[in-house]
């Protein structure tokens, strides 16, 4: 987060229809993390951007299919501060990074439980005013 921003990616996965995806960054724990590290690993790997944690948001579980597998995922959301970078300094998973106000983001991320995250860090932000 940098002011009331959040960084957002468009992988170069496509959706299941092909469509492009708005995201936030995520990906996941490798042996020996915690999901915290794992979380700033992956948010420095997939936007150039080096962040501190500000605390957890919450939670999404889901499934999705891959190569004719079910697959369970569990991803924790964490709230960052922004300290440096350059959103062009992304790994080639990543298409496209960009900053994005809070709002902006509550409408236009791809999947629901991301824009519940950041439903859940405007709370947040509300209450630390």
């Amino acid at each position: 987060m940098r002011g009331d921003q959040v960084v957002t990616i468009v992988p170069t996965r496509r959706a299941a229809d092909g469509s492009r995806v708005l995201a936030l960054p995520k990906g996941h724990v490798d042996p020996g993390e915690s999901t915290i590290e794992a979380a700033t690993r992956e948010v420095r790997e997939e936007t150039g951007i080096v962040a501190e944690p500000v605390c957890e948001l919450g939670e999404s579980r889901y499934w999705y299919r891959r190569e004719g597998r079910t697959v369970g995922k569990t991803v924790a959301f964490f709230l960052f501060n922004h300290v440096e970078g350059d959103t062009a300094d992304h790994d080639d998973e990543v298409e496209e990074v960009r900053w994005m106000g809070l709002q902006e983001a509550q409408e236009a991320l791809s999947h629901d439980a991301e824009r519940e995250m950041v439903a859940l860090a405007l709370a947040y932000l509300h209450k630390a005013r």
